[in-house]
Formats: structure tokens, C-alpha cells, sequence
């Protein structure tokens, strides 16, 4: 029996016992022509997990623009004594709902020469003698310069370290400019509002570490044990769902003593928002864990000796922090509407403690809103905040989601 051979001059004969050193390559002699990674090439194919969610996160624009805003909510409360111009205390009695101001950057001489130099026109006040309603004029020959990081009301950054510079504040430390506006004792919104910042998202990220801690305990241990723990575990949180969200906001607020401190009343706010949001936390954690427990690589660490705690906490944990911290950040703003809400309504925080929702409460009633519209500000401030905060939720969820189609 004799076989046929066809010789093809397009093929390369490889001789036998040599196929797999022509296929792999030995790694002594390898070129950087064998190894993408020695040129940098194709970086995605060996990223890690997080470099991987970030390539992905970056892509969506909304998220991006959200992670920006929410960036500079939390700098603005947490340096929020340097960037307000005066303290939000302090009051002016001339200047009752006196309304915003332009900054002027081109100040212009009598003789025509004109100069750089920040200012606002003084505008005065006059009363009508009928309806004896207050009207501002403006004169732009009266200016109020203003100072760049100049020396203003002495205060202690963070509580601890004393300071007078201020990002923006008068010349003159006799005068007061108000760029959006005074309230009805003559406060500085804008001072008040910059204030209001790091009490509003403050107890947001301070509410939801605390449903975090909830919802991972439980929604862990639900997950983890299964059985009749996770039965009962079950219950309790459909329980809790059950149960109206505000009436019992509203109720457990109501019921806070009213000569706590403000330190004291603003922890307890923030418990009664935790006590009801950690359920829908605690049951996306029972579902990863239900997910991974059947997974091969944690198979493999409980039949390597590792204990309940390492196989949660050293291998199944990681697995899902991506997924938890989108989770997380969708959840904050439903804490800052509920606070602003609260102390809309007179239930939440109370003066002098300055939040977003304290200064809205000024805004209740329909004269005040026609004389000041102004005192919406700090409503703008909410909108902002929790929308950039859903559409960093939102990049974050689908960053995070494998199974999400990349249409770029």
C-alpha cells in the first residue's frame, strides 16, 4: 500500500516534535515581537478588574460630568468655611431679602480710564410710602470691591484650625455683597448654602455607610447559610419594605426630644433614614452571594481549609465591591431627599443647624416666594446633586454589569 504526497509551495513543513516550540515560542529567546504586552499592545486583554470598570465608567459621559458635580459637592462642604465670604450667621438688618448682585470685573473711571477690579454696585434701599413694600436700586457709583483671598471673619477650618482668608470676601470688612441674595434676617444665601452642602451630603454618605454595614451583614449571612436563615432573614426584610417609608420617617422624627443638641438630633436623623434603607442593599447581597457560593474558585477555597471568614471576606467580597458601590452611590440621593424633606417640613434638623432642607423651609410660603425668589437656591443645589449623583450611579451599575453591550 503506498500513500500519495502533494507538495503545496504555499506550505511550510514542520517537522515532527517541533510543532509545539514553533507554536510556543521559548520564553528565554521570545522577541518583542512574541509578546504584545513587551510593546504595550492590546492593554485591555491583561487589565484588572477595576482598570477594566474604569476603560468602561469613562466612556459614559453623563456619568463622567456626574462624578465631576459630585466631586465638587463634597469640596465645597468639606472646605466650606474658606469658600463662604462671611459667616451664615451673620445678619444685616438693612439688608432684608435684599436681592443678588453682578460681579463686575471692568471698573470704568469718570475720566473714561478703565481698570481690572473685581466690584458690585451698591444697591440701595427704598421703602413706598403706600404699599410700604422695599425696592433696591441700583447706583453704579457706589462700588464695593471685592478681595480675592482676602482677610475676613476669623473662623476655624474644620473646627480646629484658625483662619481668616477666604476665597472671596469685601475690601471693606464694614460691607457685605450678596451674590445670591440675603434671607429675611439678611443673611448671605450663597454663605448659607456652601454651608448646607456638608450637612446635606454629609448625612447622605454618613446614612448609607450605616445601611451598608446593615445590608451586608445581613444580606451576607442570608446568602452565605441559606436554609431557614435565609428564610427568616427573608421575612424580616419584607417586613421592613412593607412598611410605609414616610409615615414612619415622619413619626420617628416627630418623636426626637426637642432640646437635643443639634449634634445629637443630626446623628439621630441619620439613623431613622438607615433604619429603613439597608433592605434593598441587603437583598442585592444576597443574591451575589447566592451567585458565587455554587462558584468554582470558592469550592476550591473551602476545600483548601479556608474558614467561613476568609472565604467571604478574602473571596467573595471582592467580587461584588463593584457592584455594592454602585449600588451605594444610587442610594445617597434617596437620603438627601429624605432629609431635605424632613427638615422641609419642620421634622428633620432644626436651627442653627444649617442643611439644604432648613434653608428650603424659608421658601414655604407663597409672600415670601413672591418678594425672594431667590431663596430656591439651595433647591437648585438638591436637584443638581442627586441627579449628577443617579448618572454616576447609573455609569457606575453598567461599568461594573459583564454582561452590558458596548455600543462604542
Amino acid at each position: 500500500m503506498t500513500s500519495k504526497i502533494y507538495s503545496d509551495p504555499d506550505v511550510t513543513m514542520v517537522e515532527p516534535g517541533k510543532l509545539g516550540a514553533a507554536a510556543h515560542p521559548d520564553p528565554r529567546t521570545a522577541t518583542a515581537n512574541d509578546d504584545p504586552r513587551a510593546l504595550g499592545q492590546a492593554p485591555e486583554d491583561f487589565a484588572s478588574q477595576w482598570k477594566l470598570i474604569w476603560i468602561s465608567f469613562r466612556k459614559h459621559k453623563l456619568a463622567m460630568t456626574g462624578l465631576i458635580i459630585v466631586v465638587l459637592f463634597y469640596l465645597i462642604g468639606a472646605f466650606a468655611e474658606f469658600l463662604a465670604p462671611f459667616d451664615p450667621n451673620a445678619s444685616s438688618a438693612p439688608d432684608i431679602y435684599h436681592p443678588p448682585q453682578m460681579i463686575h470685573f471692568i471698573d470704568r473711571a469718570p475720566d473714561g480710564g478703565w481698570s481690572i477690579n473685581p466690584h458690585v454696585n451698591f444697591l440701595t434701599a427704598e421703602r413706598d410710602p403706600f404699599t410700604l413694600a422695599t425696592t433696591f436700586t441700583e447706583d453704579p457709583d457706589r462700588k464695593i470691591y471685592l478681595d480675592f483671598f482676602g482677610k475676613g471673619d476669623p473662623y476655624r477650618l474644620w473646627g480646629l484650625i484658625p483662619m481668616e482668608r477666604r476665597l472671596l470676601t469685601t475690601e471693606n470688612p464694614d460691607e457685605m455683597f450678596f451674590l445670591f441674595g440675603a434671607d429675611r434676617l439678611g443673611r448671605d444665601m450663597l454663605s448659607r448654602t456652601i454651608y448646607g452642602t456638608r450637612i446635606s451630603m454629609s448625612i447622605g454618605l454618613i446614612g448609607v455607610s450605616l445601611s451598608l454595614v446593615l445590608g451586608l451583614i445581613l444580606g451576607g449571612i442570608s446568602g452565605y447559610f441559606g436554609g431557614r436563615t435565609d428564610m427568616f432573614i427573608q421575612r424580616v426584610v419584607e417586613l421592613v419594605i412593607s412598611l410605609p417609608t414616610i409615615p414612619i420617617w415622619l413619626g420617628l422624627s416627630a418623636a426626637l426630644p426637642q432640646d437635643w443638641s443639634p449634634l445629637t438630633r443630626y446623628f439621630a436623623i441619620t439613623v431613622i433614614l438607615s433604619l429603613v434603607a439597608w433592605t434593598e442593599l441587603a437583598r442585592v447581597v444576597r443574591g451575589k452571594f447566592l451567585t458565587l457560593r455554587t462558584e468554582d474558585f470558592v469550592t476550591a477555597a473551602r476545600l483548601d481549609g479556608c474558614s467561613r471568614g476568609r472565604v467571604i471576606f478574602r473571596h467573595m467580597m471582592p467580587s461584588m465591591v463593584s457592584h455594592i458601590i454602585a449600588s451605594v452611590t444610587l442610594a445617597i440621593p434617596v437620603m438627601i431627599i429624605a432629609e431635605t424633606s424632613l427638615s422641609f417640613l419642620g421634622l428633620g434638623l432644626t436651627p442653627p443647624i444649617i442643611s439644604w432642607g432648613v434653608l428650603l423651609k424659608e421658601a414655604q410660603n407663597i409672600r415670601s416666594i413672591a418678594q425672594a425668589p431667590w431663596l430656591f437656591v439651595p433647591g437648585a443645589a438638591v436637584c443638581l446633586a442627586v441627579l449628577a449623583l443617579n448618572f454616576l450611579g447609573d455609569g457606575l451599575r453598567d461599568a461594573a454589569d459583564p454582561y452590558v453591550q458596548d455600543n462604542d
